[in-house]
């Protein structure tokens, strides 16, 4: 009998929890010296991942009673364009070397993603650890971190603001509840449940810190969330909902000049912070971050709030997905004037094509239909692309989290 045909794939459970751990720190190479580094005692990493296997679908193939390979699906909550999208989020991906080549992860990924279309769960979020690997399956870049250095000289001067700011425990609700008014009107951001606000913060060291502004009617406007070590005022991220909020966190961080020598931070926004300083010669260093997929595009396009316009719009093309049948071939996009979006399957023909990857990255609004145009992304005429453009909203997706 060879190795494959002894191979089941069945549900990973608490009963795995240690075999599940061990999977996922030979294939990712953490070290029993590094989780000592961060904090973590002996055996409190194993501990720390049981809500993922009570919470989590999680799949995995194996040899008698042995895991050899496994996926894990949370089941999250997104926002698009001011809309709430049920959305699986997919993590501890890996195989251990002697099982790979057989193809087992396509058929994992494959059975993932067709629970999250049962769910309900119409895109699918994912960190890489190999970009190509996962075009090849469908996802595409949807998001950017931009890495920045700033000199303790080149700090923005203190700018008068209403409001206040408080230090807080980074594990506050204020904290908590300040990311959800944030997250609420942001596109792209996570909306984070108890398990994802302990990944959130699996990874850091346990000096991290907190501060909050306060508008003048009390309400927390922004945090910025950070640690100080060796002179470096470290930002592990900031949020604010608008220019006031802004300024007055950066206030805060400018008020710790005499402590600093710089400041290294990390922001997941489209915007470069270099513009926004009086001495714009700072370092900014960007980085693709998140990728996305569209499991189910019928059950997507229901959703999408496409911008409104004086006429309905309609657009015949041929899709393609390297892995879902129930995405591939001929559809017809409908667009009423309202900006309520209808696709259905055609008999007719076509010489429009896009993938899946394209749709995905183009709908969330990470890349521009006429870019993709322009590199060859899409094939269609130029009065496509025009509609396109007037029917998608121009917003890039701001998305910090890592699971």
């Amino acid at each position: 009998m060879s190795i494959k045909k002894q191979l089941k794939i069945k549900k990973v459970g608490l009963e795995h929890l240690e075999q599940y751990n061990q999977l996922l720190r030979y294939v990712f190479q953490v070290t029993d010296r590094e989780l000592h580094q961060i904090g973590w005692e002996e055996d409190e990493i194993i501990r720390a991942k049981s809500p993922v296997l009570e919470q989590a679908d999680v799949l995995g193939w194996f040899d008698g009673n042995k895991l050899i390979s496994q996926v894990a699906v949370y089941a999250l909550q997104v926002r698009i364009f001011n809309k709430t999208y049920d959305m699986g989020g997919l993590t501890g991906v890996g195989t251990y070397p002697e099982y790979s080549n057989q193809g087992l992860m396509h058929k994992l990924l494959y059975q993932a993603l067709e629970n999250m279309k049962n769910r309900g769960q119409s895109i699918s979020f994912l960190y890489p650890y190999s970009i190509p690997y996962y075009r090849r399956k469908g996802w595409e870049i949807i998001s950017d971190k931009i890495t920045y250095e700033i000199s303790d000289y080149q700090l923005p001067k203190n700018k008068p603001v209403p409001g206040d700011i408080e230090r807080v425990a980074v594990e506050s609700e204020l904290v908590k509840k300040t990311y959800e008014r944030y997250a609420l009107q942001t596109h792209g951001a996570l909306l984070r449940n108890e398990l994802l606000w302990n990944e959130y913060w699996l990874w850091e060291p346990d000096d991290m810190m907190a501060a909050v502004y306060y508008n003048e009617s009390g309400q927390p406007d922004g945090y910025v969330l950070y640690r100080i070590a060796d002179e470096v005022f470290h930002i592990k991220d900031m949020i604010f909902v608008n220019e006031e909020a802004r300024s007055g966190l950066w206030n805060f961080i400018s008020a710790h000049f005499s402590m600093i020598s710089k400041v290294i931070g990390n922001t997941y926004t489209d915007e470069p912070l270099a513009f926004l300083l009086e001495d714009a010669d700072i370092k900014e260093t960007i980085s693709p971050y998140f990728m996305a997929r569209i499991v189910d595009i019928e059950q997507f396009i229901i959703q999408f709030p496409f911008k409104p316009d004086t006429t309905n719009r309609e657009w015949t093309f041929t899709l393609d997905d390297p892995m879902l049948s129930w995405n591939q071939g001929t559809f017809t996009l409908k667009i009423t004037s309202e900006g309520k979006g209808e696709i259905i399957r055609t008999s007719k023909k076509s010489n429009d094509k896009i993938d899946i990857q394209t749709m995905t990255t183009m709908l969330l609004g990470y890349k521009r239909p006429d870019y993709l145009y322009k590199i060859g992304r899409i094939s269609c005429n130029a009065e496509t692309v025009d509609m396109l453009e007037d029917s998608i909203e121009q917003q890039i997706p701001y998305f910090s989290d890592y699971f």
